[in-house]
């Protein structure tokens, strides 16, 4: 557009300022072309606008917004039409009591209160993306600043309105997961009013109240004392069981060998003992007793 202007003032000058040919009017000629040659420039480089991957132009002539979109890649413009990029990928907006982490520069945790009264502290973040289609409209109603004017009052809402429908302890536990999507039901449909999708809503810390912590980390600890003596408890079972499965095993060892044993089996050990006994190499005092005694060794010698 720069060059443009240029160019036309340019003409302007050499055909209505330079009447004579002295001084700079000799280069009327000269200038003139140059003129052309500028506005002929400045027209194409109006004319052809880039637009980056990931964004759409929504075009503004005259202050008034035009509805056709302007996609990635080149795209041939009314040179005096201003094109106003808007990205179309995926964004966030956190909302957090860490500073580092929040979208804004102070603590921009959510703090609701639950269906028993107590006032529950939520950092989420919010995954969105705008139609492009859509962009004319939002630019025009909205303003390229719609994630304080759209995203965050809504979401607020949406969660303010979603938590009391749940106690305090089951937003942090077992209804986590129904909370989100209550949220996101909640919020889903008035996004989309304003030509923006909703992606994925992330609850991602809920903070109770320190007199509710202490009540829940109590009701822990004993439920985990419970556990451990139940465990301690069934250990001790499994021991007595097994110490009297290997006494019965005993006890039956000890039966089967009783029963089996008889005066002949013992003579007929005890031969077999003095058989090598005597066949040994070295030579040993044995003395022999009556029927029911076994040998006695009195010594050896080599």
């Amino acid at each position: 557009m720069f060059l443009l202007a240029l160019g036309l003032i340019l003409l302007a000058f050499s055909f209505f300022s330079l009447k004579s040919r002295e001084g700079l009017g000799k280069y009327k000629r000269t200038l003139i072309y140059i003129g052309f040659l500028l506005t002929l420039i400045g027209f194409l480089t109006s004319t052809i606008r880039q637009i980056e991957a990931g964004y759409v132009g929504v075009q503004v002539l005259f202050g008034k917004v035009q509805q056709n979109v302007l996609y990635e890649g080149l795209n041939f413009v009314n040179p005096f039409v201003e094109v106003k990029q808007m990205s179309i990928q995926t964004q966030n907006y956190t909302m957090s009591g860490h500073t580092d982490e929040s979208s804004r520069e102070q603590d921009d945790a959510i703090r609701v209160l639950s269906r028993d009264g107590l006032e529950v502290t939520i950092d989420l973040t919010v995954l969105y993306k705008i139609f492009p289609e859509q962009a004319p409209k939002i630019y025009r109603e909205i303003g390229l600043n719609y994630q304080d004017k759209i995203i965050r009052p809504i979401t607020r809402t949406g969660i303010r309105e979603s938590a009391t429908y749940y106690d305090a302890i089951s937003l942090f536990s077992d209804k986590r997961e129904e909370f989100e999507q209550k949220i996101r039901e909640k919020i889903y449909d008035e996004f989309q009013k304003r030509g923006i999708i909703l992606e994925r809503l992330l609850v991602r810390n809920i903070t109770l109240p320190q007199s509710v912590k202490e009540s829940i980390e109590r009701k822990i600890t004993a439920v985990q004392e419970a556990q451990r003596m139940e465990y301690v408890l069934q250990k001790e079972k499994q021991e007595a069981e097994r110490k009297r499965v290997e006494a019965q095993g005993v006890a039956d060892a000890q039966r089967i060998i009783n029963s089996g044993l008889s005066e002949k089996i013992l003579q007929f050990e005890m031969i077999k003992v003095q058989k090598e006994l005597v066949n040994s190499p070295n030579s040993k005092i044995i003395i022999i007793g009556g029927k029911q005694t076994a040998p006695f060794i009195i010594g050896d010698s080599k």
